[in-house]
């Protein structure tokens, strides 16, 4: 593993792209999930249809098609979008879907009556969302938006494909000069497990924390 010493301060620079990348996915993504959750519930008719054929389609397509299709569209249309903001793109619109989804889950899975109550004793909706819904939903899609959130981080690694400079392409890179690929590739296995482990464990100390004051 000392050939792998000399080149951690480029992989620490791709790890930083890797961070920065995965944190503006993980919030675009939940926004859009939160959104487009309630929507599915609560909106409009053709609203409805919209964003279940978006959520459908999407977790229909490997993540990698995608990501391509948003690189080189882009550049076809003129949009200009450069390597990471295409990433961020592809990668926000495929987690967005699993999100909707994941919220849309959440919320369906309260009992009717609950929901019903709060509308008897006179809440607005805003006040339904955020005294009553929210709290309960919470506990419940927290744990697959955990996952969905380990994902995204592992999801990151595709950019490298299109020339986005984060951990696994400086990890590419170090092995086109220093060889020895196993010792980077089990390094860069271990910073991605690293991740992923404290994301589960952050993770199942929030849901222990939400479940334990839902009681």
């Amino acid at each position: 593993m000392d050939v792998v010493i000399p080149w951690l301060p480029s992989m620490a620079r791709g790890l930083q792209t890797t961070l920065w990348l995965a944190t503006v996915v993980l919030v675009s993504s939940s926004l859009i999930g939160a959104i487009g959750g309630l929507a599915i519930v609560n909106g409009p008719r053709p609203v409805r249809w919209f964003l279940r054929g978006y959520v459908d389609i999407v977790r229909g397509i490997p993540i990698l098609v995608l990501l391509f299709t948003v690189y080189f569209g882009s550049s076809a249309f003129g949009s200009g979008l450069d390597q990471g903001q295409a990433a961020i793109v592809a990668l926000s619109i495929f987690a967005g879907a699993h999100m909707t989804e994941i919220v849309r889950g959440g919320i369906g899975s309260l009992p009717r009556a609950t929901v019903e109550a709060a509308e008897v004793i006179g809440l607005t909706s805003v006040q339904r969302l955020r005294l009553v819904v929210a709290p309960l939903v919470l506990p419940r899609i927290l744990p697959p938006w955990v996952n969905t959130a380990v994902e995204i981080v592992k999801a990151t690694s595709l950019a490298s494909l299109i020339g986005v400079i984060d951990l696994l392409y400086a990890t590419n890179s170090a092995i086109g000069t220093a060889k020895h690929p196993i010792a980077f590739y089990l390094t860069a296995a271990a910073i991605y497990f690293v991740i992923g482990a404290g994301l589960s464990r952050a993770g199942a100390l929030a849901e222990r924390h939400y479940r334990y004051h839902e009681y």
